[in-house]
């Protein structure tokens, strides 16, 4: 499984666990709250109306005195109220009145008058001095909801002489509870929306800096040159261990490539050098001297020049980017690199030309290694073109870059070379029988043109092989 995933799962799982509790939480005690609020306000209510009853119950009067038509007129009261939303057009409060004996007195719906009521819990406990309330659900289904009741002591000069009891259905606050539970709802599902949105940030977040490493440890598999990224923390210094071990063991394996390619290059030469000189130690015509002397002079040459490419090859390759690149145009470099080719297309009896561009073409380059790659390039084609042939140079737009062709009208490449071609040390005949090059040149240009951000191609056509190098412009 990915690491965003598991970080995303991990994320989620522990907001959303914290969420349904939380939400859980809140959801249940909306109903509790809402009756422990309740029943404190009856509490209040009963004990003031006990004190307005207070004096009828004395009195004897309690059914149709003055507390009685009070009762009456409340429950006869219109009342139209907005409560936070809320619509209210009810009074609800029930009254109870019994003696000390628990027997009803007064009873504002007037159902239980006369009846009995010392066994109910609320009027029981409040006989016996405790405090006492009770529910009861009066429609026994489970649509039926509860009615509350909360009982007061009514006394006369310190004597219990009655208890009013005030009760009221839980269903009027209902309208309340059930409005609490949609707005939690809804917020708890925004919660839920933002649970998701900072799971998936903080899964971003911390498998950015993760991807980015992968994404360099794949370049570097893959033989691109990348620097390393900046990042922070723990990750910081793996990416640096990274880096470190890296160029440890990129540093190995370069030295290893070279001294192979090296030791493998030069041995054809050196033994040439040998043979040439063995036999100048022996008595030859001074032709044959010359000649020999001639052939150890070459292969120095050919030696000296093999080196100095290797060495400007392995400066290349150890360079992360360039510090130079300047916009410039282009034509006017081309001019000059293929002016000073002309005395060796000369030489190799081969036509070199060039096509006139578009002198506003620029380019950001470093002019000297452009200057480098063209030259070899130009070089290379003439080597490969077969003698009266023509090597033909132009520079072009290309949507975003500057292209610039080099053709020849050679043998072109075999094709189970041509993939490899711009690799050190690859390389095939050239068409005068003369033998391989080291390959270096083209392996310096496709170096050049990488370090440029570009893109170097070599392909066969009819007439030969074509050379081409895209640069971006600017």
């Amino acid at each position: 499984m990915y690491l965003g995933i598991r970080v995303f799962f991990a994320v989620i799982t522990i907001l959303g666990v914290a969420w349904f509790f939380v939400f859980n939480a809140f959801v249940h005690e909306i109903k509790p709250i809402a009756r422990e609020v309740m029943e404190e306000v009856m509490v209040d209510a009963a004990h003031l109306l006990a004190e307005l009853a207070t004096d009828d119950l004395v009195a004897g009067r309690i059914a149709d005195g003055a507390f009685a038509a009070h009762v009456k007129n409340y429950r006869a009261r219109q009342v139209d109220a907005n409560i936070w939303g809320v619509g209210k057009d009810t009074l609800d409060f029930h009254v109870l009145v019994t003696d000390a004996r628990g027997v009803v007195q007064f009873d504002s719906a007037g159902k239980a008058q006369g009846q009995d009521f010392s066994a109910w819990r609320d009027i029981k406990l409040t006989l016996a001095g405790e405090y006492g309330a009770r529910a009861t659900r009066e429609v026994q289904d489970a649509s039926g909801t509860a009615v509350y009741y909360v009982a007061a002591p009514i006394r006369h000069n310190g004597a219990l002489v009655g208890v009013l009891s005030v009760s009221k259905d839980a269903g009027t606050v209902l309208p309340f509870i059930e409005r609490a539970e949609q707005t939690i709802t809804r917020s708890g599902l925004w919660m839920l929306f933002w649970t998701l949105l900072i799971g998936v940030l903080v899964t971003l977040w911390t498998v950015y800096e993760v991807r980015r490493l992968a994404r360099y440890a794949a370049d570097v598999e893959a033989g691109k040159r990348v620097p390393l990224p900046h990042v922070r923390g723990e990750l910081g210094k793996l990416a640096q261990a990274m880096a470190s071990m890296r160029d440890r063991l990129e540093g190995q394996a370069y030295v290893e490539r070279y001294v192979t390619a090296l030791t493998h290059e030069l041995k054809s030469p050196l033994a040439a050098i040998r043979a040439s000189g063995e036999l100048l130690n022996e008595p030859l015509p001074d032709a044959d001297r010359t000649r020999f002397a001639g052939h150890v002079v070459a292969q120095s040459e050919r030696m000296q020049h093999t080196v100095e490419q290797l060495l400007e090859l392995t400066r290349l390759e150890q360079t992360q980017a360039l510090a130079s690149r300047v916009s410039q145009a282009v034509m006017p470099l081309v001019i000059s690199v293929v002016a000073l080719a002309m005395a060796r297309a000369d030489a190799a009896k081969v036509r070199l030309t060039l096509t006139p561009g578009d002198d506003a073409l620029l380019a950001v380059i470093d002019r000297e290694l452009i200057d480098l790659a063209l030259s070899n390039l130009i070089d290379n084609a003439i080597a490969f073109s077969s003698i009266g042939g023509a090597v033909e140079v132009n520079v072009v737009a290309e949507a975003d870059f500057v292209v610039m062709n080099v053709q020849d009208e050679g043998p072109g490449v075999l094709d189970a070379v041509l993939g490899k071609l711009g690799q050190r040390f690859v390389s095939t005949p050239r068409p005068n029988g003369e033998p391989k090059s080291s390959g270096l040149g083209l392996a310096i240009v496709a170096q050049i043109v990488t370090l440029h951000e570009g893109t170097f191609t070599l392909a066969n056509n009819a007439r030969g092989a074509l050379a081409v190098v895209r640069l971006r412009r600017s």
